[in-house]
């Protein structure tokens, strides 16, 4: 009896590990082609345009659809096209482009420093390529803190809806995750709603009812064909500025390299009023603003960077939501799920799931090639250390073993075993928590001068005692659901909470040691197996490096519009707030130089 009970607990731990991949899924993009996105390659030496966005992310492409309508932009993108990888294009195919770490993947992984794995996007679309598709709006409260107008805000929302936002049908699991968050306390039952609602609720989906992923980049459609340059694999150097004495530095162009190593230079075209906006992200707009000469003096003089201007809130402020989790094996059959219900409680937390069966199992090549499993972030080819633990081993031990001394020969082991296991073993769905804020914040510096490669990022999880504070709350809001009527098809009567508790935190999912009170100290358990949930922001915050209207504070003609803004993330998921900021931002430049130029408010 005992050795089942420690087989049935080794295959739940194999399947959690795929499952925790599952949370960034990446489905089919639409099947757009943009008469004016090219390759870098084939852009000239020289141009100019009024608007130079860096960054056609999930903010810059809705920014730059809506300002091209009335004048002529350049996007800049450092990675491919969403509609080109077929990857992206195909669901059963997600966990190929979170293993890859190619310098043309999607998915550019990176390790913070504090031991947590992380990806940050490197396609057209940005973040909505590679997420879990989860669409909400903030609160009102949010909007108003920031001072945005809350009608135009809500007009920015539905202009993104009407192409990108759906209304996902809940199989079993996920209903059974609604009603268990309804046992446990959350309430009332908001039903289906974009809406931020305390209780319950049924959220949007960027997933068709298709399976089809809809992106950021799809918002493109909206763009004016004449307005508009997109140039797919342009890595963006350095902002280029005319510096004067005793004048303000001026943004008046950008140095980028195609994917042949060609250099090209984009200005501005003279006008007043035209500008440079960075929509590169939390990792890259901080990055690129000191690569460029704004940023703390000393930091940047030890690179050899010549200073444009001393700021030191640059790059500061860098927070990340820390995400835990608890595996839930299942005896019944679930469905195929990613984010979909959301419990926003009153403890400070959110609480959402994922679920799957067979998910990972495919067909490589053609004719009859024997199915195999690839298991994404988690995946021998991948290169993150998190999986060398791999708890399925014959022994297994091996996630006692220091991450130094994993091999990859024992990884090979280890996935040539996963990939014979009855598809039963990957049963089940993770329930997560995560907090909202966070107020815990920390930095982010360069490595190098290379724009490419990714600077050092330390987000000091938990660091802010109410942080711990609202993870402890959020996971016993887990206990419950997971212990409720509602959730009991679900869960094995011989897994108590506290095995559950001891099967999560041996999974490999960060670099961090483990200790071995984690089921018995839920805070212990909260730092031990903290993860991301890609929702990092901060590094150019509005007030310390940019104003109220994203304009960078001491340069001229030089504006940041993306999520390095935030001091906050907003709502559960940031994307559709993000992609709002893109249009709502969109629509205010360019109805405030209509005004100055005497030509009234127009709508768009």
């Amino acid at each position: 009896m005992a050795s089942d009970m420690d087989t049935t607990r080794a295959l739940a731990i194999l399947a959690a590990t795929s499952f925790v991949a599952m949370l960034a899924c990446v489905q089919a993009a639409g099947d757009e082609s943009y008469t004016f996105m090219k390759d870098a390659v084939q852009s000239p030496q020289v141009s100019y345009y009024d608007y130079i966005i860096v960054g056609g992310g999930t903010a810059g492409c809705p920014l730059a659809a809506t300002l091209s309508q009335r004048f002529r932009v350049l996007l800049l993108e450092r990675g491919g096209s969403p509609y080109d990888d077929k990857r992206i294009g195909n669901m059963t195919r997600f966990a190929d482009t979170l293993s890859d770490t190619s310098p043309s993947s999607p998915a550019q992984r990176f390790v913070s420093e504090d031991g947590v794995i992380n990806s940050r996007p490197r396609v057209l679309g940005g973040g909505s390529c590679i997420n879990a598709g989860f669409y909400t709006r903030t609160s009102d409260e949010y909007v108003r803190g920031l001072g945005w107008d809350l009608e135009a805000t809500t007009a920015a929302y539905r202009w993104v809806e009407d192409v990108v936002a759906f209304q996902p049908e809940l199989g079993p699991w996920q209903s059974a995750l609604e009603r268990g968050l309804l046992e446990a306390g959350i309430a009332p039952q908001n039903g289906f709603t974009f809406d931020h609602l305390g209780g319950t609720k049924v959220g949007g989906s960027i997933f068709d009812a298709e399976g089809r992923r809809h992106t950021a980049a799809d918002l493109l459609r909206y763009a004016r064909a004449d307005g508009i340059d997109v140039l797919l694999r342009a890595r963006v150097a350095k902002i280029l500025f005319n510096v004067r004495a005793g004048r303000r530095p001026v943004a008046h162009g950008v140095v980028f390299h195609d994917s042949e190593g060609q250099m090209h230079r984009a200005y501005l075209s003279n006008g007043r009023g035209n500008e440079i906006i960075l929509s590169a992200g939390a990792m890259g707009s901080p990055q690129l603003l000191m690569l460029s000469g704004v940023g703390p003096a000393d930091h940047l003089r030890s690179f050899g960077i010549t200073l444009v201007l001393n700021q030191p809130a640059v790059g500061q402020g860098m927070s990340d939501n820390p995400m835990n989790a608890i595996y839930v094996p299942s005896p019944s059959p679930v469905e195929v799920s990613l984010i979909q219900v959301v419990g926003i409680t009153e403890v400070g937390s959110y609480i959402e799931g994922a679920s799957g069966a067979n998910w990972g199992v495919r067909r490589s090549g053609s004719g009859g090639d024997r199915p195999h499993r690839n298991f994404g972030m988690f995946s021998p080819q991948s290169g993150v250390i998190s999986e060398y633990s791999l708890l399925f081993s014959q022994t297994g031990q091996l996630a006692t073993v220091p991450p130094k001394q994993r091999t990859p020969e024992a990884i090979a082991r280890a996935a040539e075993a996963m990939s014979q296991l009855d598809d039963t073993a990957f049963r089940g769905g993770f329930i997560l928590e995560k907090i909202l804020g966070p107020l815990s914040t920390g930095h982010l510096e360069l490595r190098n001068r290379n724009p490419d490669d990714n600077p050092s990022v330390t987000f000091n999880y938990f660091a802010h005692p109410e942080d711990l504070r609202r993870c402890v709350a959020g996971v016993s809001v887990i206990e419950r659901v997971i212990r409720s009527e509602a959730f009991a098809n679900f869960t094995y009567p011989y897994f108590s909470v506290e095995t559950l508790l001891n099967m999560t935190a041996g999974f490999p999912v960060n670099l961090r040691p483990r200790h071995d009170n984690d089921s018995t100290s839920l805070e212990q358990f909260c730092k031990d197996t903290v993860m991301t949930i890609w929702h990092y922001h901060g590094g150019c915050q509005v007030n310390r490096v940019v104003d109220g209207e994203y304009r960078v504070i001491g340069v001229d003609a030089l504006r940041v519009i993306d999520g390095s803004t935030f001091n906050a993330s907003p709502g559960t998921n940031p994307q559709a707030t993000v992609m709002m900021l893109g249009r709502y931002m969109g629509v205010k430049i360019q109805n405030e130089r209509l005004g100055n130029e005497g030509l009234g408010r127009r709508n768009l």
